[in-house]
């Protein structure tokens, strides 16, 4: 990333250099977090990869989440406050399904374990972001563990995968970050109607110090960030929708003190990435996959 980036000035991807923080797997079955994929996630609280799931697979994704009726029958809306609503669908286990092999392959789940210091990890959750087409809320500024902290997780020794299923540009509402705000540690959040967002007042200091930067993906890109890093979208007022598939993880030692409605530890099974176009299971029920009822999820309250 080009680290003379002047603060306050919010570019997209596509409008600076090539950041330190962009590998490319385009081309190859897999992806290795070298020392410098490592230390690009320590500095930056993310990294881009870009074409970790390639073009057959990403069909197969994408075919997957828009026909599996039970993912759809357990989605619901969330307000954004301002006449928007994004739908998701959450789950706790990943289960054997397409979504689940997924979640589960070396590229993703391997990736991620390296990228928090090679320690044994487990699936905390994943969703379904279901931004539509001039209808899609927009996400407060947040930082997943300002949520993970309330569930019993005592250290944010955590990540995501944010794999985009579509296109995701300035135009249909990416995901922006505050590059490197993960060294600020955990800051309060705040209930904001059907959301909990960073603290404003910590959060401007914040966006006074930290480049704000829009992550513009295709399909099949896929972002690994920092439980800490601030991050949010606005609403998507284009014709394009905007769907994405989060994975989350949790350290094992870092097993979370209380029961909650997220995983408590499970041993994950890191699949090989064949096993994605290997996949043969259609859909998981609802009982095996453990979907989020929205009335139990206490990160909102």
């Amino acid at each position: 990333m080009n680290s003379k980036i002047e603060t306050n000035v919010i570019k997209s991807m596509s409008e600076m250099e090539r950041p330190s923080s962009i590998f490319s797997a385009i081309g190859t079955s897999s992806f290795s977090v070298t020392s410098a994929v490592k230390a690009a996630f320590e500095d930056h609280g993310f990294v881009l990869v870009q074409g970790l799931l390639d073009f057959e697979e990403i069909g197969m994704l994408k075919d997957f989440v828009e026909n599996d009726t039970t993912l759809m029958e357990n989605s619901y809306g969330r307000s954004d406050g301002r006449g928007k609503e994004s739908r998701l669908a959450l789950w706790n286990v990943a289960g054997d399904d397409l979504a689940g092999v997924v979640s589960r392959s070396q590229k993703v789940a391997g990736t991620m374990q390296a990228l928090l210091g090679g320690e044994e990890i487990y699936h905390y959750h994943s969703k379904l972001m279901m931004k539509n087409a001039r209808s899609g809320g927009a996400k407060l500024w947040h930082q997943d563990y300002g949520y993970w902290y309330k569930n019993g997780c005592l250290f944010p020794d955590m990540g995501s995968v944010f794999i985009a299923i579509d296109k995701c540009s300035r135009k249909n509402s990416c995901l922006q970050v505050l590059d490197g705000s993960h060294k600020m540690g955990r800051i309060n959040h705040i209930l904001d109607g059907e959301q909990a967002g960073a603290d404003p007042d910590r959060l401007g200091e914040a966006m006074k110090v930290f480049p704000r930067l829009y992550l513009e993906m295709e399909a099949g890109d896929a972002l690994f960030f920092h439980s800490n890093i601030l991050h949010g979208s606005d609403q998507n007022l284009s014709d394009d929708r905007r769907w994405v598939l989060i994975s989350s993880y949790n350290q094992r030692r870092n097993n979370p003190v209380k029961i909650h409605h997220h995983s408590q530890y499970h041993p994950l099974n890191i699949l090989p990435n064949s096993a994605i176009k290997g996949c043969q299971v259609e859909q998981t029920s609802s009982i095996d996959k453990q979907y989020m009822n929205p009335s139990d999820d206490i990160s909102a309250k």
